[in-house]
């Protein structure tokens, strides 16, 4: 990547920052775009680093150089340290009516935030906390997930039973659950008439919701229902497993106990930003 990096940028008349796309599957790098300009990633990584990369790109479009700025180095790359950065897309859903909040290849985020800390897992929480993203400390976990999302999903289920939260589910991920020797509480689907489910969303005691839709692209209803609920009773509603099993992680690892100082206090002389 840093070798493709430094052909493409010699290859096009750009001067000042550019914006690459990577995509990394199974050993082969592709790139999804260029683009000759600034992107967000660019003033996390100004205050992750301390690099000031707005200002250094303005001067270098006006004629100026790394070497003359102070900050020419021979590979180019600036040195990894110990601080770990993490961000996390922010929505706003509730604000938006009848809009469902599954995730899809459409940007839904209407911002971002930013986590930090010296290990991955704290930071990793406060990305999620500041996101709107994590969990009550205690309470029930709503798990409804698709069939196809069933093998996936029992790392989750292990993860949230041994921090203790009662596991509520519908009846096939129920039966996955108690196949896992857990207990859980079944509940009633909403095509079947029974609107149990919304008012455990929306009881106070739901820490989270983890669903996943069932039908692909055809409107999911009680997914659906579920996820608005979610977020109208202001309940972290989590479509990707992916995310479901960070929360998951951050919560075992005790995160919770992070500690918070300023910027300029984690920030290393040299530091690495694990961006999302």
């Amino acid at each position: 990547m840093v070798e493709l990096t430094r052909q493409i940028a010699a290859a096009l008349p750009v001067r000042g920052l550019l914006n690459i796309q990577f995509i990394v599957e199974e050993g082969r790098v592709w790139v999804l775009e260029v683009n000759p300009r600034s992107s967000r990633t660019v003033p996390f990584l100004t205050k992750v680093t301390g690099v000031p990369l707005v200002r250094l790109a303005v001067a270098i479009s006006l004629g100026s150089t790394l070497a003359a700025e102070g900050y020419a180095r021979d590979d180019g790359l600036w040195p990894s340290g110990d601080l770990v950065a993490l961000k996390a897309p922010v929505f706003s859903m509730a604000k938006l009516l009848d809009v469902d909040t599954y995730l899809g290849p459409e940007m839904k985020s209407t911002g971002e935030v930013m986590g930090v800390d010296r290990t991955f897992a704290p930071a990793l929480w406060k990305s999620l906390v500041a996101a709107g993203l994590a969990p009550a400390s205690s309470g029930s976990v709503l798990i409804t997930v698709a069939d196809k999302d069933k093998q996936e999903v029992v790392a989750i289920i292990e993860g949230f039973h041994w921090l203790g939260y009662e596991l509520v589910a519908t009846s096939g991920t129920a039966a996955l659950i108690r196949s896992l020797g857990i207990d859980v509480r079944e509940v009633g689907k909403l095509s079947e008439g029974d609107d149990e489910i919304l008012r455990i969303v929306r009881s106070g005691r739901c820490a989270a919701v983890v669903n996943t839709p069932t039908m692909g692209k055809t409107v999911d209803r009680d997914g659906f229902l579920i996820r608005r609920a979610a977020v109208e009773a202001r309940v972290p509603c989590l479509t990707s497993l992916d995310t479901a099993l960070a929360v998951v992680t951050a919560l075992r690892a005790s995160a919770v106990s992070y500690s918070v100082a300023p910027l300029s206090e984690y920030r290393a002389p040299a530091a690495v930003a694990a961006a999302d």
